[in-house]
């Protein structure tokens, strides 16, 4: 599946619960958050970016790598791929993507009894 491209939010559900879930309540934000895949083969640079601020993880599908979270906590992740879902474990939630009629779907889905299930859907540019 090809995520390459660059993309930018058009809607998203339980945006301000999930950053309340994860306890990034100040990243709250009202600008179209910039999404940008680069994408060659199995590795990926995936960055989200709104003015002044920019968080970027690079990986390698199926294969262990060192990352960094939104909150900048350091972990080892593996992506995988599977019906042209991309997935990775967060330590502060679980995330897919895909790609659904030429926009990038994202859902990040918190752990535990009071789950938050944040869903971003966002179109090229």
């Amino acid at each position: 599946m090809a995520f390459a491209g660059k993309y930018q939010l058009e809607t998203q559900a339980n945006y301000e619960e999930f950053l309340e879930a994860i306890g990034l309540q100040t990243a709250k934000t009202e600008h179209k958050v910039v999404t940008e895949v680069v994408q060659d083969g199995d590795n990926f640079t995936w960055t989200q970016s709104i003015p002044g601020w920019s968080w970027t993880t690079s990986f390698t599908v199926d294969r262990a790598c060192e990352m960094e979270s939104m909150k900048g906590v350091k972990f080892t992740g593996t992506a995988k791929i599977n019906d042209g879902k991309l997935s990775l474990k967060f330590p502060e939630y679980f995330f897919t993507a895909e790609i659904v009629n030429d926009k990038l779907e994202m859902t990040c889905v918190t752990p535990g009894e009071n789950s938050v299930t944040f869903k971003r859907v966002s179109g090229r540019i």
